[in-house]
């Protein structure tokens, strides 16, 4: 006969842990942004980034910063 501490370690292993929402992405005219997570008092320190490559993505929160010239974002 199993413990209850043992079915409890056997049913936390089993569960998967929740789902990490997927790193925000946003479109950007510009080459030269700033980010700086987007929380206020929740963000982080601003940091830029050059889009020359046409994207970056932010070291601390992940956002992915993507480069679209103003004719294409009409479209």
């Amino acid at each position: 006969m199993q413990c209850d501490l043992c079915n409890w370690v056997t049913i936390m292993v089993q569960e998967k842990p929740p789902a990490t929402p997927a790193p925000e992405t946003i479109y950007v005219e510009d080459l030269r942004i700033s980010c700086d997570g987007g929380g206020g008092a929740l963000g982080h320190p601003v940091v830029w980034y050059s889009l020359e490559d046409g994207e970056a993505e932010c070291g601390y929160c992940d956002r992915k910063f993507i480069y679209r010239r103003k004719e294409d974002a009409s479209h």
